[in-house]
């Protein structure tokens, strides 16, 4: 195990900056000179130099990314442009937690929902339940997520005033009040996807010659079902959503637009329009060491749920 982690940390170093630097390239090639956007474009050309020297925009684009990547590595990821004198870490930090919550909510509605409606649909086979489950799942599936949000605010928002319009809120309870409706809405993009993953997955477990064994002893349906079968079937869920939170994190972006949740996603549209490329790359690099370390994380989930991996 310890070789393993070891040669996927390695791994996982090489993807990263292969990330940054096709980030740093990317961002620099887009176009527009972040100087001139600054001062305006009525500014003198003696203030528009001045500033892009300031910004080491002067010097050969290799000086300019091995700089970034050595403040990278000790945490410093530049200054913003357009929130002078604000430094990319400090606009960054504070808008961690409310995206991290809102994937987490997100995770745990799916699998609070799409795991035991995937058990029924396959339990219920080419049956009247399993029929309509897929045909809701497929619906919703195809739903996109913006729009999804926009219905459940016109809904329970507007109409029913259950939840908060838009924001964050204040405390836990006002946090988790705010992000129920995004949480659903990022969800609704998931939870198909589980139920696919956990109906055929069980459909083949169930086929299994220790599930025909378990039931000849006269072991109770649910104690076949739940502990036996599930545990045996979970490992493509797991793979599904660990390859999933990238996906996951583009959801959020769109979402946090829509109920104005002051999280990374709005951070990172809000960078894109006023081309401040230090906090683009800075969020990109993020996401991409985020999408690693799930990978990496699901790798070990596999040998905790199935010790057979270790082989």
């Amino acid at each position: 195990m310890a070789r393993f982690l070891i040669r996927r940390l390695i791994h996982a170093l090489f993807v990263v900056v292969a990330i940054s630097l096709v980030t740093f390239l990317l961002v620099r090639q887009a176009g527009g000179d972040p100087a001139r956007l600054v001062l305006g474009a009525k500014a003198p050309r003696t203030a528009v130099v001045t500033l892009r020297h300031e910004l080491g925009l002067d010097r050969p684009i290799h000086e300019q990314y091995v700089t970034w990547v050595k403040g990278l590595v000790t945490g410093d990821m530049g200054d913003s442009i357009s929130n002078r004198p604000s430094s990319v870490s400090s606009l960054i930090g504070p808008r961690i937690l409310p995206s991290a919550l809102l994937i987490g909510y997100s995770l745990l509605i799916a699998t609070v929902v799409g795991i035991p409606v995937g058990i029924y649909a396959a339990v219920r086979k080419n049956r009247l339940g399993d029929h309509v489950v897929r045909v809701v799942a497929t619906m919703a599936f195809a739903m996109p997520a913006f729009w999804v949000g926009l219905l459940l605010l016109l809904l329970f928002s507007l109409q029913l005033t259950i939840f908060p319009l838009a924001g964050y809120g204040s405390g836990f309870i006002g946090h988790l009040e705010s992000l129920t409706l995004p949480a659903i809405a990022v969800a609704f993009s998931v939870t198909p996807l589980v139920i696919r993953s956990v109906r055929a997955s069980m459909l083949e477990t169930l086929s299994a010659d220790f599930v025909e064994a378990a039931e000849a002893r006269g072991l109770a349906r649910p104690r076949i079902l739940y502990k036996h079968a599930l545990r045996n079937s979970i490992l493509p869920t797991i793979t599904l959503l660990g390859v999933f939170i990238g996906a996951l994190l583009s959801l959020t972006v769109v979402v946090e637009n829509v109920f104005a949740i002051p999280g990374l996603g709005s951070l990172l549209v809000s960078s894109v329009q006023a081309s401040d490329f230090p906090v683009i790359e800075g969020l990109a690099v993020l996401f991409g060491v985020v999408v690693v370390m799930v990978n990496l994380l699901t790798d070990v989930l596999y040998v905790a749920v199935d010790p057979r991996v270790r082989l």
